[in-house]
């Protein structure tokens, strides 16, 4: 007993010793788990989070016959480290992965890779955004770095062949075909089902062209923000929809409208075949050649891009959604869903014009924020939700404590179990958040803060050192710092402490963050 007391504590008991080990009853069944993610599918982009945008049915009935998370977020908003904090349970900083340049260590223990000893099956198909060969998977089938909408490549099990049709459709016939065919169906699984889209440049399936061309899209009601009321970091990013957005890739011309040069839009349609490329053109070149006619300028153009964006981004998740409840269908007719947890969720939020913005990376709400909807029948009551801060840190010990195998010490989240089955609401009552990949793409700035209930603070460093504080009941779009307000000194010197601790507790103080500083340049 002694023995099982020492496996236990590694985490690497076998399968036939699990009950024994966590007291589970011989006769208790472990769950299959069902990870969903999308990339950069913004909350605001689910209908089950009421924002009237658009429809989502499939993902909807995950939260309905389940539970909806308001208040979900991630350590650090962008795809790769996002992705590395899910496997590991650790943030960034503890597990090498900060930015999307720097190299990913498979050789770290991960919680598929903790399940996989302990009797699961597993598996990872579609974007993973970890370069290496993928570790604690009994089968792997993944994009190539960010992968292809049309005709894309895939690597299975060490294996690279291109494939006819589209990612998201080919994504879920994969992971169809593993569930049916692939796996070991006397053992419990555990499937990351991981989609490509609705990543930028947003290339939507053909029978999905035209969807939402007949419907112009309400304006965020700060998309013409001037950003007058933050510092230096909300001027200085390139993430704005008019001016950052590319003809090509964003706006789909083949051409620029101006110049008349090609763009790189034409390499997608080079991966297209004759029949995907006739469907494209018939759909854009004659509203591209209605916008050359007409060349709207300042605000109209604006909300021209904007409207173009915001139908593609759409479109792409209708495909997401489609997939969704292929998969749910699927557990249905094979008796699967009373004991298969199953979760949707993303990478990271994303900016749907609010501030004039795509992309993430920064705290502010939009892209700190996710979505997050799971469904387990056993334990989850239909229609529950859940208002508590969770983060992606949580998703690694979640998973190992419904399995029935305790966590490594070295995962920094906790499980949220007892908060979905109503046995416990103590919580967290503040999240910790830290980005890091400047300079880079978009030139959002080095930061970190602390969020509470109620409250934000920010502090931007590394070529700047900046404080930014949001009162989010009075505040809740974040469009003015009150950090110099001396009605607020009272909760800045609370939350400068809160953060403090926080930072002490997930040992990423002021050296472990110079560590990661690149040098500046002359």
């Amino acid at each position: 007993m002694n023995n099982i007391k020492m496996l236990a504590s590694l985490g690497f008991c076998s399968a036939g010793l699990i009950s024994e080990c966590y007291g589970l009853a011989p006769e208790q069944k472990r769950p299959n788990i069902l990870y969903i993610m999308s990339d950069d599918h913004a909350y605001q982009a689910i209908s089950a989070y009421g924002t009237g945008l658009n429809s989502t049915p499939n993902i909807d009935r995950i939260a309905k016959e389940g539970a909806i998370f308001m208040k979900a977020y991630v350590t650090n908003s962008i795809c790769a480290p996002s992705r590395a904090v899910m496997l590991t349970g650790k943030y960034s900083h503890i597990n090498g992965k900060i930015d999307n340049v720097r190299p990913y260590d498979w050789n770290q223990i991960n919680f598929p890779k903790i399940l996989q000893q302990n009797g699961y099956q597993t598996a990872l198909i579609g974007k993973i955004h970890l370069d290496g060969i993928p570790q604690g998977f009994d089968y792997a089938n993944v994009l190539p770095g960010q992968g292809n909408y049309y005709n894309p490549d895939f690597i299975e099990n060490g294996v690279k062949k291109k494939y006819s049709g589209y990612v998201t459709t080919l994504t879920t016939q994969f992971a169809l075909d593993w569930l049916d065919k692939k796996r070991d169906k006397s053992k419990p699984f555990c499937l990351l089902y991981h989609q490509k889209a609705p990543h930028r440049n947003w290339l939507a399936e053909e029978k999905y062209l035209n969807l939402y061309e007949d419907r112009d899209f309400p304006f965020p009601e700060n998309f013409f923000d001037d950003y007058s009321g933050r510092g230096t970091a909300a001027h200085t990013q390139e993430m704005g929809i008019v001016k950052e957005m590319t003809w090509g890739g964003d706006m789909k011309f083949e051409n620029d409208p101006y110049t008349g040069k090609p763009t790189n839009f034409v390499q997608d349609i080079k991966r297209m075949d004759e029949q995907q490329r006739k469907a494209w053109q018939a759909a854009y070149n004659t509203r591209n050649e209605e916008f050359i006619k007409n060349k709207p300028e300042g605000k109209d153009l604006a909300k021209w891009k904007y409207q173009r964006y915001i139908r593609d981004y759409l479109k792409c998740i209708q495909s997401v959604d489609d997939g969704v409840g292929e998969v749910l269908d699927y557990l249905d007719k094979n008796g699967m869903a009373e004991n298969t947890i199953v979760v949707y969720t993303s990478d990271q939020g994303f900016y749907l014009g609010e501030h004039g913005w795509f992309d993430k990376r920064f705290m502010y709400e939009e892209s700190f924020r996710t979505p997050l909807v799971i469904r387990y029948p056993k334990e989850i009551k239909p229609g529950t939700v859940i208002n508590q801060m969770v983060q992606n840190l949580d998703f690694a010990p979640t998973f190992l404590n419904y399995a029935g195998v305790k966590p490594q010490k070295e995962m920094q989240g906790e499980s949220f179990r007892q908060l979905l089955n109503g046995k416990s609401l103590k919580w967290r009552d503040a999240i910790y958040y830290h980005y890091y990949e400047y300079p880079g793409v978009h030139a959002a700035k080095r930061h970190y803060g602390v969020r509470t209930d109620r409250y934000k603070l920010i502090h931007f460093y590394y070529d700047v050192d900046e404080w930014e504080l949001y009162d989010l009941e009075k505040d809740p779009h974040e469009m003015k710092s009150v950090y110099d307000d001396p009605s607020y000194s009272g909760i800045r010197a609370e939350l400068h402490q809160k953060l403090n601790d926080l930072r002490v507790k997930y040992k990423d103080t002021d050296e472990v963050t110079k560590s990661f500083l690149p040098e500046k340049k002359n």
